[in-house]
């Protein structure tokens, strides 16, 4: 099983230990690109209207000053650095050493900066969103769409992709079609049924931590997902059809 996870748009930065150090990251086909995104940030986060460009307000200054210098800042596991209402709901932290080992192996973090990185991997606090365009690449998730399946196409063969992305990351890498089960989750209120974001991204990661802690074998088909799902919440498989993954609703009421 393979789970697919967007980054936190806020993280926590580590307050000590050593700078990330590329060789130790997942998926070294990465690399190349890896430095180009870094040099990017750096140049577009020193540039006069860096906030315009990074599509941030004046209250997230000192998060764009640090990009500049993210090879010096002090790193820590991604599923440390990463943070807010979708992590917070995964719980890593209270997980068993044993679910622990089970959410570093299954879980992969799609980023605008490092590409793809895996949960324990060291990575710095830095501020950049997949829906910016930096002006040595363009708009990132079509820079990565062009690197990600040298990378993740092996990754992801054999495996259930259970694709917990938003829009913007999931347009960087597709994974295969028949395979892969995209994530929603909708409100029901007197039979409307609505997504409200806070939900979602609090319930995707309800469902990552269910998966990674339940007893018994990892789903490896969309009906063993929609069983898994089915154990805690209402829910629907809407089968895929050609290139159009499988989709799992998760019905919460209203």
């Amino acid at each position: 099983m393979l789970i697919l996870l967007p980054p936190s748009e806020g993280k926590t930065a580590a307050a000590t230990g050593h700078p990330f150090e590329l060789a130790e990251l997942s998926f070294a086909e990465l690399n190349g690109p890896r430095q180009e995104v870094l040099a990017a940030l750096a140049s577009a986060s020193s540039h006069p209207e860096a906030l315009a460009l990074l599509g941030v307000g004046a209250s997230l200054a000192e998060e764009v000053e640090r990009n500049r210098r993210l090879e010096a800042e002090p790193s820590a596991p991604a599923h440390t650095v990463y943070s807010g209402v979708l992590y917070d709901a995964l719980g890593y932290a209270s997980m068993t050493a044993a679910q622990k080992r089970k959410a570093d192996a299954a879980v992969v973090v799609i980023s605008a900066l490092w590409g793809a990185i895996g949960f324990a991997d060291r990575i710095p606090a830095y501020r950049l969103s997949m829906s910016v365009g930096l002006p040595e690449t363009g708009k990132l998730a079509s820079y990565w769409k062009k690197h990600l399946p040298a990378a993740l196409d092996d990754r992801a063969d054999g495996q259930l992709v259970v694709d917990c992305r938003s829009s913007s990351y999931a347009a960087a890498w597709a994974p295969p079609a028949e395979s892969t089960v995209a994530v929603n989750v909708f409100q029901e209120r007197a039979g409307k049924r609505t997504v409200v974001s806070h939900f979602a991204k609090h319930t995707r990661g309800e469902l990552a931590r269910h998966l990674l802690t339940r007893r018994g074998k990892a789903p490896a088909t969309p009906a063993a997902l929609l069983k898994a799902a089915t154990e805690k919440w209402r829910a629907e498989l809407t089968p895929g059809t050609g290139r159009k993954p499988h989709a799992l609703s998760i019905i919460l009421e209203g």
